[in-house]
This record gives structure tokens, C-alpha cells and sequence, in this order.
């Protein structure tokens, strides 16, 4: 490894100043900067296989093999020639319950970013109607005993930049169009304290003190959708646990599985 050339990408990322900034909240927290690498997610999953289970929040200039929730390819904005931000924030964590986890993490971007952002379920922000973020969160055990806590990681990908909107299922933002003077090291900064305060917060108390905040944020609350099965319903927002519950022709029915997909159903035409 470079360690020069780590060193430089550090400096310019602020990433000394941002871990002392952020070790008062999650003490023994490291903050690293790559140049490149495949995946942010799947480095700190090997780090956690391999026994790491130290607070680390890393940060990828390039992604060449980046996932994206449901095995879709989420590979770095910067590998693709526009800027954004790809990071993984790793840690230990033992919520009394993992429902609600993402919505929580999505709360708190969109909470550090905009007043005009939105939340679809379970993991994406909006804004104006377009796709600005993605958030893939897995988990291995950090322990041999059963309630040793697990290793979370918490992937984030942020388009800072338009992207090559080609081949997206939904059209793009990207955050520069209402924060104009934002680079990438300054919306880590941005973003990075209030996740963390969040996740600590979500392991302590679960989504439920988060619910009200997440309705005014919520995009499919009140909207058809369609879910990955073929059902169609009407989003009635989500539950206490951080459920997506749907009004379909059968009842409601409450989707607790991120395996599902859901979108929101094509406006009639000549509906406004």
C-alpha cells in the first residue's frame, strides 16, 4: 500500500479532523480514506469475518465492484466519471430489534440534507421525484456467544453530480442541484455525525420514536404501488417497526422484507 499517497487522500478529506470530531459519539471510531477499492460493504464484511469488529467509517474515492440491495451492481459515480459519495460506516451493534434499521438511515441523511427530501421505502431518498441516494446495510457476527452483538455495515452511495442517467430504472438527482458548492469531503461531514448519533440511537430505543418524522418524509404514503409479486395496493405509510403497510384488494398487508421491491404505479393517463 501507498502509504504517501493514503496519507495525501486523508488530508484532503479532512479525515483526521473528521474522526476526532466524531469519537466523542462513538469512541475508538476510524476514519479511512481509499482511493480505490471494490467495495466499501465488502471490505468491512471481510474485516468483520476475519474478527475486525472496530468502529470504522470508510470512505472510497472509486468503487469498481460496488452492490446495491437485491444483488443490483451499485458501483462507485466516480468509476462511472461523475462525483459522489461512497462510504461504509461499520460498527458494533445490538438493537432489541432490526426492523426499521434503513428508514432510520435514510431519515438521517435526509434530515442533514434538505427539507424537500423524501423517503422511499425501504432504503431510497428522492428528490423531486428522482433518486438521489442508495443504502445497503448488512450484518455478520462479531461473537461466538448468541447475544454477542453483530457487525453492522451501512453502505451509502450519494449522487453529488448528474450521473449517465442511462440504463436507471429511476431517473436521477444528484445534490448539487440544491447545494451547489457541496464536494464530497464536505457532504461526508455533512451527513456523517448525525448517522452515527442515529444508528446508536436506533439500537437504544428502535424506529418507533421515528415514525412521525419518517411520515412527513414518506413518498409512497397515500400512493398506488406495486409490489415485486404482481399486488397492487395503496401505501398507508408504515408502522411502529418500520413495516410498509398496503391496502390491497386481500386486507392490508404489512411488508416487513427489504427482499421485496416496491414502486410507486404509473399515473393514469390524464390524471394531473
Amino acid at each position: 500500500m501507498d502509504h504517501t499517497a493514503t496519507h495525501d487522500i486523508g488530508q484532503r478529506w479532512g479525515a483526521a479532523a473528521l474522526q476526532a470530531s466524531l469519537q466523542p459519539t462513538l469512541p475508538g471510531l476510524q476514519v479511512q480514506v481509499l482511493r480505490e477499492i471494490d467495495s466499501t460493504n465488502t471490505e468491512l464484511m471481510r474485516r468483520a469475518r476475519a474478527g475486525d469488529a472496530s468502529p470504522t467509517l470508510l470512505v472510497a474515492e472509486v468503487q469498481t465492484a460496488g452492490r446495491g440491495r437485491l444483488g443490483r451492481q451499485w458501483q462507485s459515480a466516480s468509476a462511472q466519471g461523475h462525483a459522489a459519495l461512497a462510504f461504509s460506516l461499520g460498527l458494533p451493534l445490538a438493537p432489541h430489534d432490526w426492523s426499521g434499521l434503513s428508514l432510520a438511515v435514510g431519515l438521517s441523511l435526509a434530515e442533514a440534507l434538505h427539507a424537500d427530501l423524501r423517503i422511499k421505502w425501504p432504503n431510497d431518498l428522492w428528490w423531486d421525484g428522482r433518486k438521489l441516494s442508495g443504502i445497503l446495510i448488512e450484518t455478520a457476527a462479531s461473537g461466538t456467544l448468541p447475544d454477542a452483538p453483530r457487525q453492522v455495515v451501512i453502505g451509502i452511495g450519494i449522487n453529488l453530480e448528474a450521473p449517465e442517467a442511462e440504463g436507471l430504472s429511476t431517473a436521477p438527482a444528484w445534490v448539487r442541484e440544491f447545494l451547489p458548492a457541496l464536494d464530497a469531503p464536505g457532504l461526508l461531514q455533512r451527513v456523517a455525525l448525525p448517522l452515527i448519533q442515529t444508528v446508536l440511537a436506533f439500537e437504544r430505543e428502535g424506529f418507533a420514536p421515528l415514525q412521525a418524522r419518517y411520515a412527513a418524509r414518506d413518498v409512497l404514503a397515500g400512493r398506488e404501488v406495486v409490489l415485486s409479486d404482481g399486488l397492487r395496493g395503496k401505501a398507508l405509510g408504515v408502522s411502529s417497526a418500520g413495516a410498509l403497510r398496503v391496502r390491497t384488494e386481500a386486507g392490508v398487508r404489512e411488508i416487513n422484507s427489504a427482499e421485496v421491491s416496491v414502486r410507486p404505479a404509473p399515473a393514469a393517463k390524464g390524471a394531473a
